[in-house]
This record gives structure tokens, sequence and C-alpha cells, in this order.
């Protein structure tokens, strides 16, 4: 079996996958903390991989670059593939003050001006929650009080402007990324769970932001508290 995108066979994605953006993260994931991995996808270079941590079977693969890309490789998980659970794994620009580096955001709900949504079910400028079973695992997950839970925004557009991004500040965004609106509006229509989980990685308003190092060391402790989230759902009833 195969889709334009995927080449792995049925059977060869876990019930859960965790999904940063960066096809080199999918790597280092598998190479790091999964015992057993083995590459089952690699089509245009991303790289799926399946394995276990702490002797549950999880997969990782990478989303790409924003919302038209997670569309694609969700769908085709959920809908060929028989994933049940997918967690995102990724970095955000804060816009709350509250927010510094490094602290990690549970997003339970997301929200978007992008008409994409609309393909997928959704509505934009309107709340997409995440799954709340995902979302009440987290919670029984976290261990750190860096860890924050609230609403994220999903933008088509890296460079914006000052006055845009205040505009999602006054909305209630604790920070802005490129791909969970998407995630969670293919999750809705496929009757599955998705939780995303961004690392600060840089301020929206300031421009400060980690360094190339700094990032690797914070992402993975959100890698590891994804990891235990997957743990955790292997207990959720089936869906499929």
């Amino acid at each position: 079996m195969s889709t334009p995108h995927i080449s792995a066979e049925k059977g060869d994605f876990a019930r859960t996958v965790i999904m940063p953006g960066d096809p080199h993260r999918s790597e280092f994931i598998a190479r790091e903390f999964l015992s057993g991995a083995r590459l089952v996808n690699d089509v245009r270079g991303v790289s799926g991989y399946t394995g276990e941590y702490k002797e549950v079977r999880v997969s990782v693969m990478a989303s790409g670059m924003g919302m038209p890309s997670m569309s694609i490789y969700s769908h085709e998980l959920y809908a060929f593939y028989d994933v049940e659970n997918i967690v995102r794994t990724g970095s955000a620009g804060a816009l709350s003050d509250a927010l510094v580096l490094r602290d990690v955001i549970v997003c339970e709900n997301v929200m978007t001006d992008s008409g994409i949504v609309r393909f997928l079910g959704a509505e934009p400028m309107t709340d997409i929650p995440a799954s709340r079973e995902l979302a009440d695992i987290a919670r029984s997950v976290k261990t750190s009080d860096r860890t924050v839970f609230g609403r994220l925004q999903t933008s088509d557009v890296f460079y914006s402007d000052r006055e845009y991004k205040l505009a999602w500040k006054a909305r209630g965004a604790l920070a802005v990324e490129m791909e969970t609106a998407a995630l969670y509006a293919t999750a809705l229509k496929f009757g599955r769970r998705a939780l995303a989980l961004c690392t600060v990685s840089d301020n929206a308003l300031t421009g400060e932001g980690l360094t190339a190092d700094e990032r690797e060391s914070s992402f993975t402790e959100m890698i590891a508290f994804a990891l235990e989230t997957a743990v955790r759902a292997e207990k959720l009833p089936r869906l499929i």
C-alpha cells in the first residue's frame, strides 16, 4: 500500500504518531528515543519511523511546514494507515507577556484566519479544539510549571507585521505557529485524536529567540513529554 506522499505498508505505523515539522527532528527522535526504530517512509525526504518507547509501539514522522503540508500528512495517516492519535511537537513564537523562552504550550484550542480549514470541515476565526482525551493525558504527564495550557494561533504568514500579531494577542492567543489548526480540523473530520505541544522558541513581538543549540536542548524536553503522552494514550479506547 502507498499514498501519493507515504510509501509505508498497512500496519507500518503505530496507533500514535509523534509529528515534528522538521524531517531531521523525526530522525533525531527515532535515533535518540526509540528502540528498534525502522524507517517506514522516506518519500520526498519526509522520514517516518516506527519503534518502541517504554515497550509501547510509537511512530514518528515529520509534517513539513505550514497547513497545506500538515493537512496532507495527517489526512493520509488517519485515512489510510489507521493512525488514531497524532501529537505534534513544534515551535511557536510567544505573544503572551507571561511566556518566556523554553516554555511548553499544550494547545487546548487553536484559531486561524486561513480559509484552508473550511475544506477540512472547520471555520476560520473560531476555536478548533484538541482531543480532550489527549489534553487530559498531557495534564497528568505535566511535571513542570514551565508547561502552560491555552490557545494558539495558526498563521499562513511567517513574516507578518506587528499589528497583525497584536490583534491575535488581543484575541487570547498565547503564541503563533503554522500547522496546528490543520491538524485539529483533520482529526475532527476523521473522528480521530490530535494534540499539539509547542516549545516557545522565540518572541514574535520582540524578536528574542533561542540559538540552534538551545532549541535542541529545549525540544528534547518537549519530545519526552510527547512520548510519555503517547505511552499513556495506548490505554485509550480504540477508535478503529
